[in-house]
């Protein structure tokens, strides 16, 4: 019996389906990267020389203060009398270790002193103050 040897392919990658895997893995990136990005308030950050890390990102509040000492409580404006009552609040309900404040650089010394006297008399038991750390800066 003779066999005809028929002249095999060579096999080879397909390109479609690693673009399709690429993309999948490009929208799941996209949907489950998580950004703290403050809700259209814009502020102007003092420099700092040191990066520092984060680490406890649930048990903390985040506080901004606009050019105009505006003060934003979790991206909601609010008034000054009303935020002692409401950091007691999230205190007692959500056990709150840190309070971020986000104080734009040109906000008085005063106005900002008075937030952390009363996030103080709340309960708040650590103020971490926001800075923009510049890499520039180290050198």
């Amino acid at each position: 019996m003779i066999f005809i040897k028929r002249d095999e392919e060579e096999p080879r990658i397909g390109v479609a389906p690693l673009i399709d895997i690429v993309f999948l893995l490009l929208i799941f990136f996209m949907v489950t990267s998580h950004f703290d990005i403050a809700s259209g308030i814009r502020i102007d950050l003092p420099g700092m020389a040191k990066r520092m890390v984060d680490e406890h990102e649930e048990n903390k509040v985040t506080l901004i203060v606009d050019k105009s000492a505006q003060i934003y409580l979790e991206g909601e404006k609010i008034d000054p009398k009303e935020l002692e009552k409401r950091l007691r609040e999230f205190v007692k309900n959500r056990a709150l270790l840190y309070l971020v404040l986000q104080a734009d650089k040109d906000v008085s010394h005063g106005d900002v002193v008075r937030i952390m006297d009363i996030a103080k008399s709340a309960g708040v038991p650590s103020i971490i103050i926001a800075a923009r750390w510049k890499k520039e800066d180290l050198q």
